[in-house]
């Protein structure tokens, strides 16, 4: 692996990868009962390293991104799902449960609510994302749920105030000690890759500060979301702070926020993808609206239409047991650029929305 040049995104990302290892190894020497411990792990992964390399993803998104929007991205094409944002609290007080009615893995609270359920159909493909601010808690609740999943992300790019208030998501940018000690405390102690998500901050100097931090804790790729905590989906994306990005840096780069701008279309993937100079693409709110545009058209038939997808969203729904309200809730995003559409109204209860299927 490192005798031969890379040739492309994936040979790069093994090569740094394999660097990091060997670096880390031949650090262990003088302190192998302690460095081993965390080697290992990390050479686990390294076997069987995730490929970034033209990826096409489903982005976290709260209240969509849960299992039965998942299962129909995949349907359609897409390399890797991510989980909505799990907080590493609500994680550490479920109880791990084999659904053999469903097939299904189900992480459940006291009450009975489910916040992880995952299947057979996408355990290499799901990455779940974290909600943290503290490298131990995080790790405790990754190494809960490592065995399920095929990479865990660590949330840095939420603009919200329930999640900056805890220190989370985009706060996190702000507090590059918080940054390395959760990414590494992971990488060297998780079974699965690692990656992370975040937004580009007020300055180029202050973007590439960070992710060249990131990219040393050996994380496995970083997805961009090319706005500021500040900026909202109005305002354009930044696709050359990115590109800057993806120049900068060894690991694979996921180019994010070009829903509004740029995806409309399958074949726009590809344009925003080398616009970016990013190694895959990370599709948000394209794919809310539309799940199949991972997907390119059948040459010979139109693409799926609206309610057919509505439809094979429910059925996967009703297939593995989706609580309604959040399948409701699924639905009117998915049906949020038209809102004045019949079908759209007949989401207002569980009676008429099952007037859909």
């Amino acid at each position: 692996l490192c005798l031969l040049p890379a040739t492309n995104d994936y040979e790069k990302a093994l090569s740094y990868q394999y660097l990091e290892w060997k670096q880390k190894f031949t650090g262990s020497i003088g302190n192998k009962a302690n460095q081993t411990g965390h080697l290992m792990p990390f050479l686990f992964w390294l076997q069987n390293p995730m490929n970034f390399d033209g990826a096409v993803v489903l982005a976290p998104m709260v209240r969509v991104s849960t299992h039965p929007m998942r299962l129909l991205a995949l349907r359609y094409g897409a390399t890797y799902v991510y989980t909505e944002e799990i907080i590493d609290y609500k994680l550490l007080t479920t109880t791990r449960i084999e659904n053999k009615k469903l097939g299904t893995i189900d992480y459940v609270c006291d009450d009975g609510s489910i916040v992880f359920r995952t299947s057979p159909e996408e355990k290499d493909k799901v990455i779940l994302q974290l909600g943290t601010a503290d490298s131990t808690r995080a790790l405790v609740a990754a190494q809960k749920v490592q065995d399920d999943v095929a990479a865990i992300d660590v949330n840095m790019g939420c603009p919200k105030q329930y999640s900056i208030k805890g220190g989370m998501g985009a706060a996190l940018l702000r507090t590059p000690e918080k940054i390395k000690a959760i990414l590494t405390e992971l990488v060297q102690s998780l079974r699965v890759p690692v990656t992370c998500k975040i937004r580009i901050l007020s300055t180029m100097e202050e973007t590439l500060s960070v992710v060249r931090l990131i990219e040393s804790t050996g994380v496995a790729a970083i997805a961009v979301h090319g706005r500021t905590r500040e900026e909202r989906p109005r305002d354009a994306n930044h696709n050359d702070v990115i590109r800057a990005i993806a120049q900068a840096v060894k690991i694979p780069i996921l180019a994010n926020g070009g829903s509004r701008d740029t995806i409309r279309l399958h074949e726009d993937i590809e344009f925003f993808r080398q616009a970016t100079g990013a190694s895959g693409v990370m599709i948000a709110r394209a794919a809310m609206w539309n799940p199949a545009i991972f997907a390119p058209p059948p040459p010979d038939a139109p693409p799926p239409s609206d309610m057919r997808l509505v439809c094979e969203y429910l059925e996967l729904a009703v297939k593995y047991d989706h609580n309604i309200i959040g399948t409701k809730q699924c639905i009117q995003r998915m049906f949020s650029e038209k809102t004045s559409w019949p079908e759209y109204v007949k989401t207002g209860s569980v009676e008429t929305m099952a007037e859909l299927w």
